[in-house]
């Protein structure tokens, strides 16, 4: 059994090759050695939120959803901006989890990589605190004009836009207990 840190990366992307995926590939070579990186997939999967099977037998997709929160020590969420809001799936699935303590008191990193980015971030910040995740803004970072930055190979090209990964990302470390 690993003793290592385990951080969960949920993308808000689901596109394949997004920019925001790139950017976890980035990370995941940054990772410490006592910790790991794990992608959450299947965001996109998880049904539409419906209080109404949300609280005795909610789905099975929604039950791993939330133990793969649960077992981790932080999250990490990358995600672009769509409409000026946050990815309808994404959104989702965080909607699935304010009725469950997943989120709470967990330290979570928001990286918002994007053309603009602006509006999702602030939303999704506004989310992130009412589910009681630990954040603010030592590991909260937008990054704008994402496509500049990252290239295809997951390498985070911009020299002021890695040394702020780098930042978001020893905070959140320092913040697991």
């Amino acid at each position: 059994m690993s003793n290592k840190k385990k951080l969960l990366a949920i993308s808000g992307s689901t596109r394949e090759k997004s920019s925001n995926l790139l950017i976890i590939q980035a990370i995941a070579k940054l990772m410490p050695e006592d910790a790991e990186l794990e992608q959450s997939n299947g965001i996109d999967t998880l049904p539409h939120f419906n209080p109404d099977i949300d609280y005795d037998n909610p789905p099975q997709a929604v039950t791993d959803f939330r133990d793969q929160i649960q077992l981790a020590d932080a999250i990490l969420i990358c995600t672009p901006e769509y409409a000026m809001g946050a990815p309808g799936s994404l959104k989702n699935a965080l909607d699935w989890l304010v009725s469950s303590s997943s989120f709470s008191k967990k330290p979570v990193a928001l990286i918002t990589a994007s053309l603009s980015g602006h509006k999702a971030h602030a939303s999704l910040l506004e989310t992130l605190k009412m589910i009681d995740s630990d954040i603010d803004e030592s590991t909260s970072l937008l990054i704008s004009f994402i496509k500049t930055k990252v290239n295809e190979q997951a390498v985070i090209t911009d020299a002021e836009a890695l040394a702020a990964v780098k930042s978001v990302l020893a905070q959140l470390f320092t913040k697991i207990k």
